[in-house]
């Protein structure tokens, strides 16, 4: 039998982030409220959490909530914060069934009282699990996040805590809202659209990404299995040669 490549079902992605987008298009392409689209939004989640369980993924985080959404209708804010905060009540017997740790980014302390009660709720009951991880990105931007980052550090460095000569990298992410999470494999935007809207942009270095015109109510297990087609075809570098990732001695070396 021959070795699993580096990209293969018998290697599956460690971590994938998705962009749930379109909701709201799909519930006025059908004549419905704008709500009724992020309720069938919600009733996915499940679905792709399981199948993503199924695949053997470690880490799915979902982009629930951006700083950018505190634009939108009162109305519409309220509706989707309802919906989160029954969404964890819901889903905290599958959870912990399935052995499903929850976990968060994003400044969740300016969330409402009663969501953040039930995150709290939540990840404290599902905090000893390790299989599988749940991250949600709420009131999440990953501008926000590096100004944080920054000032951590700062603050850091003023206490003699850090040296700014030490930088590097790894130190830096330490101080990320995902310190703790590696960086996700890949990165999928659902409804057609081609842009990352502040999302997890500093972990997105080397993320292989995935754009989809499907909206997320549409975007099943199926669809999810597909995604991972796509990733399993891609050969990823991260700055090496192609004949270095395959390993393969045929390629000619370049004169010095």
């Amino acid at each position: 039998m021959p070795e699993p490549t580096e990209n293969s079902p018998n290697n599956p992605p460690e971590h994938v982030a998705i962009i749930m987008d379109g909701n709201g298009r799909w519930a006025v392409n059908r004549g419905l409220p704008r709500i009724e689209g992020h309720r069938r939004g919600v009733q996915n989640v499940r679905g792709i959490v399981e199948c993503a369980g199924d695949i053997g993924i470690r880490y799915l985080t979902l982009y629930a909530f951006s700083v950018e959404n505190w634009q939108r209708p009162d109305s519409e804010i309220t509706a989707l914060m309802n919906l989160l905060e029954r969404f964890l009540h819901r889903e905290l017997a599958t959870l912990i069934e399935k052995r499903v740790r929850l976990s968060t980014i994003g400044r969740t302390d300016k969330l409402p009282h009663k969501v953040r009660l039930a995150l709290d709720e939540v990840i404290q009951k599902t905090s000893h699990f390790s299989g599988q991880t749940l991250v949600l990105a709420l009131n999440y931007g990953a501008r926000d996040e590096v100004l944080d980052a920054v000032k951590s550090y700062a603050t850091a460095v003023r206490k003699g805590e850090a040296e700014v000569e030490k930088l590097d990298w790894p130190i830096f992410a330490r101080y990320l809202s995902t310190a703790g999470l590696p960086d996700p494999d890949l990165i999928i935007r659902t409804s057609g659209e081609t842009r990352l809207s502040n999302f997890l942009l500093m972990q997105s270095a080397y993320a292989e990404m995935l754009f989809t015109p499907i909206l997320w109510p549409d975007f099943g297990p199926e669809e999810f299995r597909s995604a991972m087609d796509f990733y399993w075809k891609r050969e990823r570098r991260f700055g090496k040669t192609g004949a270095q990732v395959r390993h393969d001695p045929q390629e000619p070396a370049l004169n010095p």
